[in-house]
């Protein structure tokens, strides 16, 4: 019995060695697979990360051309809202005249203001070359450093970007 037993337990221990083998081969494949899990999530949130950059930059460069398209169509308009403004400042016998140039200027700044476009506030403000255009300036103690004093046009903008900047006087 003893050489059966023999036989047993070494039948056993190759048994239990092919067993550990196959458990330490499983081990491997998990450890492999582990790290192309690893790696595939880290591509996968890499190209999530791109894609959410692509929309982004996207919708800003689809922003920006609308804003560049209404600038360059409003632009073309701007001296026609000047005249406007100046028939209705005109005096005149005819007061529904007046109204009715008072009413065109209205819809048509009302337009302009449904597409974004806004005009840049001056008088009382501080000069800012970015928005402003110094035509003159004057010396007055009443009012503070680079006040705008007047504006002789109007300046307008879409967003960020001018359409066209006030023409001002400047004070101090």
């Amino acid at each position: 019995m003893d050489k059966q037993e023999n036989e047993i337990q070494d039948t056993e221990k190759k048994d239990n060695n092919k067993n550990v083998d196959e458990i330490i081969e499983l081990k491997k494949q998990i450890e492999v697979q582990k790290v192309q899990i690893d790696e595939t999530e880290d591509r996968l949130k890499r190209v999530a990360a791109e894609f959410d950059n692509y929309k982004k930059r996207s919708a800003k460069e689809r922003d920006g051309m609308y804003n560049s398209l209404v600038a360059d169509i409003v632009s073309n308009f701007l001296p026609v809202i000047d005249n406007l403004e100046k028939a209705a400042d005109a005096t005149t016998k005819d007061e529904e005249y007046k109204k009715g140039i008072e009413l065109v200027l209205k819809q048509f700044k009302d337009v302009l203001a449904a597409r974004g476009v806004t005009e840049i506030e001056t008088v009382g403000k501080t000069f800012d070359p970015e928005l402003h255009e110094a035509v003159s300036s004057v010396q007055d103690e009443t009012k503070g450093e680079k006040e705008i004093v007047q504006e002789y046009r109007k300046g307008y903008m879409i967003g960020n970007k001018v359409i066209r900047h006030s023409m001002v006087i400047v004070a101090n």
